[in-house]
């Protein structure tokens, strides 16, 4: 296991790991690029599966709040950038969807599971400060109501 792909146990404090991976459309993200802005950087396991499509379209329908409070929303799975296209598609989705098909990302967030020999990601979710550091994390996720809890979150966060 090389230094990029080894799983990082991260802390509220810690800066998050950089990346780059590629969305539905081919175009490259790297976290460092969001500087200045909040991140909801959202782990999921498939595109199209029920909590999965729950869960994305939770955002999609807060994207105005969330873009109200300069905040990014990166979806992020295992699956490609052709299989994102159709799942954003699909559902309207608003924001990126980044392909990490080897969970070389997923893992350096504590959230790849190995199935045998499927690899997906963990339901996690990391609010990213506009500082780049880790300001809350998510290790139980309910997707019907995640994003509201997320959008309360960053106001309790920004006020204090």
């Amino acid at each position: 296991m090389g230094l990029f792909s080894r799983r990082v146990d991260l802390v509220i404090g810690q800066a998050a790991p950089d990346f780059t991976l590629f969305d539905q459309n081919r175009k490259s993200h790297t976290l460092s690029g969001y500087r200045g802005r909040w991140v909801v950087l959202y782990f999921y396991p498939r595109d199209d599966t029920p909590g999965c499509t729950v869960e994305a379209c939770g955002f999609r329908d807060a994207a105005t709040t969330l873009r109200g409070m300069d905040v990014e929303v990166l979806g992020v799975s295992t699956d490609g950038v052709e299989c994102h296209g159709k799942f954003a598609e699909k559902f309207d989705l608003p924001f990126p969807l980044l392909a990490d098909p080897g969970g070389v990302t997923a893992r350096r967030y504590g959230s790849l599971r190995s199935l045998g020999p499927l690899k997906v990601a963990r339901r996690h979710t990391f609010l990213i400060d506009a500082g780049g550091g880790v300001a809350k994390i998510y290790r139980e996720v309910k997707p019907r109501e995640h994003s509201a809890r997320v959008i309360a979150d960053i106001g309790k966060l920004r006020a204090s």
